[in-house]
């Protein structure tokens, strides 16, 4: 018997195997047999070609630049403190332009401050006392603008609160009832930007490419009849945020301003165009900034400004199609897919054949 075993093996070798196909004269099953057929072939045509684009590349990491402009003029009358000419040297942080931008809608100006003692604001918890050991030497006032000297002193007629040494006067904390800078809803913000898909080593500008130097000084975007002049006004990104400009502007706020390319890269490059969306992402936003200067007896003083504003966070998305080797119906994995699928279908209609 052992003997036998390697002949069999040998044997085995030159064994013939082949699919036996079996006709069934059953028209239940044929029909079934075709619809599973149509159905294949609808989800590869349907779906997998024409609603998901199977047949063509995708690049969704394209890379971005973004340059920023604001332009307009505003005249500002704080109480006490005159009138002031606001440009886009003043409203607009930083200068240069980038993906975050920050508009002055209003402020309050505290001016002369010099380093020395005075008294600390009334408004500040930490700073009310009644005698000089409310007020510990050497200790910082919680949410004050200084360093407690030891001594309770008189702020008006009705408060009295710790003496400070800081920058003096202390700064000022009314905010006006109205934005200072009410003009600004009508100042424009010019956003160019460049997206370049690697995959398929192809750029695109969102402003238009002209000789023109005018051109974009007096286009406005509208995204029927001017969707290639990125100048948009204030007022129109703040209510396209579901926002109103005067609420907004009083104590500032943020706004999300996306864009968003979709380019199919099988169509006329003019064709691949972005789409703009505003977002309100927080309310209230303010910092402060200030000017120094040295009068004629060499004293250091500054004017503090706190500004409120509208922050622009400029962010760019996208995505870009191309066909598959150049050729719009170049299909090598959607063949493989289609034959696979059949395959399978012609398996599970074998399997109903002999259920049936």
């Amino acid at each position: 018997m052992r003997s036998q075993a390697p002949l069999r093996a040998c044997g085995a070798l030159l064994d013939y195997k082949t699919v036996k196909f079996a006709l069934t004269r059953n028209r239940r099953v044929g029909l079934l047999h075709r619809l599973l057929q149509l159905g294949v072939l609808g989800y590869v045509l349907g779906w997998v070609l024409l609603a998901r684009k199977g047949y063509q590349d995708t690049d969704r990491a394209p890379r971005a630049a973004v340059v920023t402009k604001m332009k307009g003029a505003a005249v500002a009358e704080a109480v006490g403190k005159g009138r002031r000419l606001w440009d886009a040297a003043d409203y607009a942080r930083p200068p240069q332009g980038e993906n975050v931008l920050f508009l002055v809608t209003n402020f309050i100006a505290t001016a002369q401050q010099s380093q020395g003692t005075c008294p600390e604001s009334p408004s500040v918890l930490d700073a009310v006392c009644t005698e000089d050991a409310d007020c510990p030497v050497g200790n910082p006032v919680v949410h004050g603008n200084g360093i407690k000297t030891g001594k309770c002193v008189m702020f008006n007629t009705t408060h009295s609160t710790c003496e400070i040494y800081g920058w003096c006067p202390v700064e000022n904390n009314t905010v006006p009832r109205k934005p200072l800078l009410a003009e600004a809803e009508n100042f424009t913000l010019f956003i160019k930007n460049t997206v370049h898909f690697t995959k398929f080593n192809f750029s695109k500008c969102n402003a238009l490419q002209t000789n023109d130097p005018t051109y974009f000084k007096s286009c406005t975007y509208d995204p029927f009849f001017n969707r290639s002049c990125p100048v948009f006004r204030v007022r129109d990104m703040v209510e396209a945020a579901g926002e109103t400009f005067g609420d907004l502007a009083l104590l500032g706020g943020s706004i999300g301003v996306r864009i968003e390319w979709d380019c199919d890269l099988d169509h006329p490059a003019a064709q691949c165009q972005p789409q703009y969306s505003f977002s309100l992402q927080d309310r209230r936003y303010n910092f402060r900034t200030a000017s120094y200067y040295w009068d004629s007896q060499r004293r250091l003083y500054r004017n503090l400004l706190k500004l409120y504003g509208i922050r622009f966070d400029i962010s760019v998305h996208g995505q870009s199609f191309a066909s598959r080797a150049g050729k719009k119906w170049s299909l090598p994995c959607e063949e493989k897919l289609l034959g696979n699928a059949l395959s399978r279908e012609a398996s599970v209609a074998e399997d109903l054949t002999w259920v049936l």
